[in-house]
């Protein structure tokens, strides 16, 4: 497996660079939780369509390259840098691999183009509990003659209060935590029925609780066959997992430059506190574990792209590692700034908040250490 990007893939990384550090800083952030945006951009989003972001894993014609995941997860890498709220791991990642892996062709042509030219947002509204367990799903959908009729109640729904389209995880046979009679459909947010209660979060991303009270679907908002959606749902959230690890990497990175920026800087008793032993120590504990994870994260982009029959494994290896990192760094960020970490004038916080929140998303570092140990016959 190569570690190394191609050409058109090391621009790609670049371009997003460029971008999350001229005009998506942590102060953008921080600007937009001042003003109660709760992590809705219209702006950042028009800016990402018109570098073709939410397109880099959706080929112009059937069988064309793409930049794959590898280039997608370059894009979540630079934004997970500087913090940016934006609905690139739920739309362009998220919603794009559910449309390809299990899409009739009529949703293909409908919703690609328009993901790819930023003209929808979606949101997968999985979650019904307060942990993370894909197959709890409560939430019903009843055939009702002309298609189906659902009703349930998803929690934590990231993206969810301005998405335009839900992607809903139903149970059409079945009972809560069987894999088989999950289905999974297309609900317009502005459908009858469906409830938004947007949620302030405590990274200033925002999320939303989505009821469903008799919200009638045709068939064709099915996504696969029905009771068979664990198939599809199975493959997206290894995806979905891969491409937080990817931002949590960036955010890693970011702290990590930022606490060692801070201690070849700071002075204490007329010395440099980089000077100091033990802090040298957690600061190589925290760039051997960063290498570490960027391995994992590289692991598991290319082997998405190269169609291999690991990926679930090398999935949960790289959310587990990305996970205990951010944590890792994020904390000894706050710690070695002393107390100016602890004040919200500082960038550190920004980044602690957010690591509880990547972190608890598609699965924390110890469901995920569970998996993996199950899936090597632990």
């Amino acid at each position: 497996m190569s570690f190394v990007l191609t050409e058109d893939q090391e621009m790609l990384r670049e371009t997003a660079m460029s971008l999350v550090q001229g005009e998506l800083p942590v102060s953008h952030l921080r600007a937009l939780r001042d003003k109660g945006a709760n992590g809705n951009d219209p702006e950042t989003r028009r800016k990402l369509a018109e570098l073709g972001f939410f397109g880099v894993i959706i080929p112009d014609e059937p069988g064309a390259e793409t930049f794959g995941l590898v280039g997608l997860g370059q894009i979540l890498e630079a934004q997970g840098r500087t913090l940016a709220a934006t609905p690139l791991l739920q739309t362009a990642l998220i919603a794009a691999c559910a449309l390809q892996l299990g899409g009739t062709p009529a949703q293909k042509a409908e919703w690609l183009p328009k993901i790819a030219a930023g003209e929808a947002t979606f949101a997968l509204a999985l979650d019904e509990s307060a942990h993370f367990s894909p197959y709890a799903i409560a939430t019903e959908a009843e055939r009702d003659g002309q298609g189906f009729t659902l009703n349930g109640l998803k929690k934590y729904v990231p993206d969810g209060h301005y998405a335009d389209v839900f992607i809903v995880a139903a149970r059409t046979f079945g009972e809560a935590g069987d894999r088989h009679g999950i289905s999974l459909f297309l609900v317009p947010s502005t459908a009858k029925g469906v409830t938004v209660t947007a949620l302030k979060t405590v990274d200033s991303h925002g999320a939303a609780h989505i009821s469903f009270e008799d919200v009638h679907v045709p068939d064709a908002a099915l996504i696969g066959p029905a009771d068979q959606g664990a198939d599809i749902l199975d493959p997206v959230i290894d995806r979905a997992a891969i491409g937080m690890s990817a931002e949590m990497l960036g955010s890693a990175q970011a702290a990590f430059d930022m606490t060692l920026d801070y201690l070849n800087n700071r002075k204490q008793f007329g010395q440099l506190i980089g000077s100091f032993q033990s802090l040298q120590h957690r600061a190589a504990k925290m760039f051997v574990e960063l290498e570490m994870t960027r391995s994992c994260v590289a692991a598991a982009l290319g082997a998405v792209d190269a169609g291999k029959a690991d990926v679930a494994e090398l999935a949960s290896l790289a959310k587990a590692k990305a996970g205990e990192l951010v944590h890792l760094v994020s904390n000894e960020c706050v710690q070695m700034h002393g107390g100016i970490g602890m004040t919200d004038a500082a960038e550190p916080g920004f980044y602690m908040k957010r690591a509880r929140v990547q972190e608890a998303l598609y699965g924390s570092a110890s469901w995920h250490r569970d998996r993996y140990a199950r899936l090597n016959g632990f």
